[in-house]
């Protein structure tokens, strides 16, 4: 007899009340294990896999791709018992993981919290999943076949009709303009990669019938409109904000109307990092590890806060308290396909050069494939905003929710300087550090950005300094 497990969203995070279901790992019927991955899910800041609690067979999935799950709802049913082998006269179960009833393992973190779950409008390219890997019971037996009757062949043309739109390749705004325009994309001769049907051989084709000039733009086909909604006209395109996007822009209007912003800036001569970069480089201590001048750049960080303690600190405006940070957790924004995200390196004030630049290709190289973790982003105390890598000189860059400062570091280049009475060619670059007003005034704002620019004009400072 069959007995059920239902296992609920946890909170994976801190505070998460809800995650969007990216990827099932599983379909109804699979066989599963304990910790298994059974899915992907967007939370807030990063994509997290969700290990199964349970060994047995999936029997329903009860959240689809692409829905909006609260903390707590049943996401997933799974047979733990599909051999029947449940003592006789037992009721079938139907447990769920982290409320406390029957027997079922429990992952550590998983919460107990009920939900709902609610569906997102989602439309994803190529072909729709099986039916199979989303209905709700358990299939069926197969009826005993009938014997056959005799029955006309099919009309050739409607024959023919499923394997044509089977091939035909389109994606998701293609799709919903052609559907809007009356064209069936099956008499469609697409010109994209793969022969993949753009928005322009869509508009040829109506054009022909029925000319109509339409205007097009060169982001049609991009894939961040996925997803979205396309105007009668074709000249907009409607997406849902995903977690991390919408979390970003919800924090950062808080963070710009609740701390009162003040930015300081210096214009910096950093040709001896750069040399210093540049010895790194071929030596063999840093042989397995990527130099650059932001490695140098987090090492004057680290320094100016150690011998600036005040700035490593947060406020608290329930109780109307500094709360001052005897760590450095020193957080590193990075730009993702999912938006921006700004995972931290965790008590960085006690790592060597090479210990920061082993860290610092961990966390960029789990950011940009979209894996890191809440814990990785909770409790920063200090962030670095690398926007010299777009080519950019500066900017006015807005704190991090919970920290009281975050510096700016642009691009470097060789200017016109004047070193020792004579104008030559040198590495310049801008820093720009930004700070809560409520609790860092001027004067430690910029006596911070000076002590981050000495090292940088001489990293030999910071061993004097220690």
């Amino acid at each position: 007899m069959p007995s059920y497990q239902h296992f609920r969203l946890p909170d994976v995070g801190e505070g998460l009340t809800e995650a969007d279901i990216v990827t099932w790992q599983v379909a109804v019927g699979d066989t599963v294990a304990v910790n298994q991955t059974l899915c992907e899910i967007e939370t807030a800041k990063s994509v997290v896999e969700l290990p199964s609690p349970f060994a047995g067979v999936v029997h329903e999935l009860l959240a689809p791709e692409g829905a909006t799950v609260e903390v707590g709802a049943p996401i997933i049913s799974i047979d733990v018992d599909p051999g029947g082998t449940a003592p006789a006269g037992a009721a079938p179960a139907a447990e769920e993981a982290g409320t406390g009833e029957g027997s079922g393992s429990v992952l550590v973190g998983y919460g107990t919290r009920p939900g709902a779950v609610t569906r997102r409008p989602r439309k994803q390219p190529g072909e729709a999943r099986d039916a199979s890997t989303t209905t709700s019971a358990p299939p069926s037996p197969a009826p005993t076949p009938a014997p056959p009757t005799p029955a006309a062949p099919a009309s050739p043309a409607v024959a023919a009709a499923p394997s044509q739109r089977a091939r035909v390749l389109a994606k998701p705004p293609v799709r919903k303009l052609a559907k809007d325009l009356g064209v069936d994309l099956a008499a469609v001769a697409g010109t994209g990669p793969g022969g993949i049907i753009t928005r322009e051989d869509v508009q040829r084709f109506r054009d022909i019938a029925e000319p109509a000039p339409l205007a097009t733009y060169a982001g049609d086909e991009e894939p961040w409109l996925a997803g979205g909604t396309v105007s009668a006209d074709g000249r907009q395109t409607r997406v849902p904000a995903k977690a991390v996007r919408k979390r970003t822009a919800e924090a950062m209007v808080a963070s710009a109307f609740t701390a009162p912003h003040v930015t300081v800036f210096h214009t910096v001569d950093v040709t001896r990092s750069m040399r210093l970069v540049e010895r790194l480089k071929s030596d063999r201590e840093f042989a397995d590890v990527r130099v650059t001048p932001l490695l140098v750049t987090m090492k004057a960080l680290i320094t100016a806060v150690r011998r600036n303690p005040e700035i490593n600190a947060a406020w608290d405006d329930e109780r109307k308290e500094i709360v001052y940070k005897h760590y450095i957790n020193l957080g590193i924004a990075a730009a993702t396909p999912r938006g921006l995200v700004v995972p931290n390196i965790k008590d960085a004030h006690r790592m060597s050069l090479h210990e920061l630049a082993v860290a610092l290709a961990d966390l960029t190289a789990t950011a940009r494939a979209g894996k890191s973790q809440p814990a990785d982003m909770a409790d920063g105390t200090i962030t670095i905003t690398n926007v010299g890598v777009f080519g950019i000189d500066t900017g006015t860059p807005i704190l991090n929710p919970g920290e009281s400062a975050i510096l700016a570091f642009g691009a470097i280049r060789q200017q016109p300087w004047v070193h020792r009475g004579k104008v030559k060619a040198r590495w310049v670059t801008q820093l720009a550090l930004s700070v809560d007003h409520r609790l860092v005034d001027g004067g430690l704002a910029s006596k911070v950005l000076a002590d981050v620019a000495r090292v940088l004009e001489d990293p030999a400072q910071a061993l004097v300094w220690g």
